[in-house]
């Protein structure tokens, strides 16, 4: 018989798992906050190339300020973590992203402009690594669920900004932008409750659980974090040509006005969300190599046909493109972090900080591109990018999580 006020063993599990479990909704809820305000940045160029007489040069180096910066800080942010854990660190990240998005939206010229979307790179540097660590901590041995379920939240909110910006920012005007700040304030309240629970969860681990050795020596870690460094430039690269330049695609190809051109956008990201998700949970049962291969080499076909497609074929095609893309990213993530245990803050902040920098460079790239030829071209030259696939055969079988 339990003693007066104790839960029994399997009462005590069941307890710990629903505690888990509303820790991971509520890190996926504030991760769709974070990327929903992020969103509103690149769905809102169509505008601020109208009020601001942009280029797509400068929309592109608008682009490289917010992912850039959060590229350069995203690492050094995992790092500082691992060693000087700060329980509220994501709240303060949010608190930027929210000071970025009121300067968008009373900035008064290009240079302030600028600054806003740096702001949003540092809230997005300072979430991403320790939110994948509150993740994986609450993740039990579902690692691959868990970083699907974390992602969603991002890929959601990715996908309804466009939405929100359509129906909100491009009626109202760019003043509207700054009503996506009260969404700031939801989520920092979240985030504060969830860093009390990662403190307590801290000091109440008296012992940290050996890591799992894969027993792959030193040269081939190095070899295969490079590989997957290249598979994710190449999910990125072609993802930055969507989020930048997708809406101008449509509008100068198809005649689509700026709400429609929204609306096809959001297609591509539902399904990019819709991808995360299968890819993370496949990932626990047939094993994240094998996600890896299909999710990026797969999408080869339908990346070559898209520029040469009539209006409905192309957003058929992406939504095929964004399904199976995005799915890859939970299985990069996770199989980097199993191949170097115990720093899931750097793993984190290399990943997610180097999809942020390789996304803005490919913006600011691609902008001069169709700046200097046309954006057909652009996606004439992406198209091609999903066949450095192949490199997945160099990832190694290390155990039966990652075959």
């Amino acid at each position: 018989m339990p003693l007066p006020g104790a839960l029994p063993s399997a009462a005590q599990g069941d307890a710990v798992l629903k505690t888990q479990y509303l820790v991971l909704m509520s890190i996926a809820l504030c991760h769709f906050i974070n990327d929903v305000m992020q969103s509103v940045l690149s769905a809102s160029y169509p505008l601020l190339r109208d009020e601001f007489a942009l280029s797509f040069t400068q929309i592109g180096l608008m682009s490289f300020a917010f992912m850039g910066t959060a590229s350069v800080l995203q690492p050094l942010v995992g790092t500082l973590t691992d060693r000087y854990p700060f329980s509220q660190s994501l709240t303060v990240g949010m608190g930027s992203t929210m000071l970025g998005l009121l300067m968008l939206a009373n900035a008064p010229s290009y240079p302030y402009l600028l600054a806003g979307a740096a702001l949003i790179g540092i809230g997005s540097a300072v979430f991403h690594p320790e939110a994948s660590r509150v993740t994986r901590t609450a993740a039990g041995r579902r690692f691959g669920t868990a970083q699907s379920m974390f992602q969603v939240g991002g890929n959601a909110g990715h996908a309804a900004g466009p939405l929100l910006a359509a129906f909100i920012v491009v009626p109202l005007g760019r003043g509207s932008v700054a009503w996506f700040a009260a969404l700031a304030l939801v989520g920092m309240t979240i985030l504060s409750l969830v860093g009390r629970w990662q403190a307590e969860h801290r000091r109440k681990k008296k012992r940290t659980a050996p890591a799992r050795e894969h027993g792959l020596p030193r040269r081939v870690v190095m070899l295969t974090i490079v590989v997957l460094a290249f598979l994710t430039f190449t999910k990125n690269v072609y993802m930055a040509s969507i989020s930048a330049y997708y809406t101008f695609f449509l509008i100068d190809r198809f005649g689509l006005s700026a709400q429609e051109a929204q609306m096809m956008l959001f297609l591509f990201l539902a399904a990019a969300a819709a991808g995360v998700i299968f890819g993370g949970v496949i990932g626990d049962r047939i094993g994240t190599r094998a996600v890896i291969w299909v999710s990026i080499l797969g999408v080869l076909p339908f990346t070559l046909a898209l520029p040469y497609l009539d209006l409905f074929w192309t957003g058929v095609m992406t939504v095929f493109i964004g399904f199976i893309l995005s799915s890859a990213f939970p299985a990069i993530v996770v199989f980097a972090q199993e191949l170097v245990p115990g720093r899931v803050g750097l793993i984190a902040g290399v990943f997610f900080g180097m999809a942020f920098g390789i996304g803005g460079i490919a913006a600011a790239a691609l902008g001069l591109v169709a700046d200097a030829t046309s954006i057909e071209t652009v996606y004439r030259i992406c198209s091609f990018l999903p066949a450095l696939g192949l490199l997945a055969v160099f990832l190694p079988r290390f155990n039966r999580d990652t075959a």
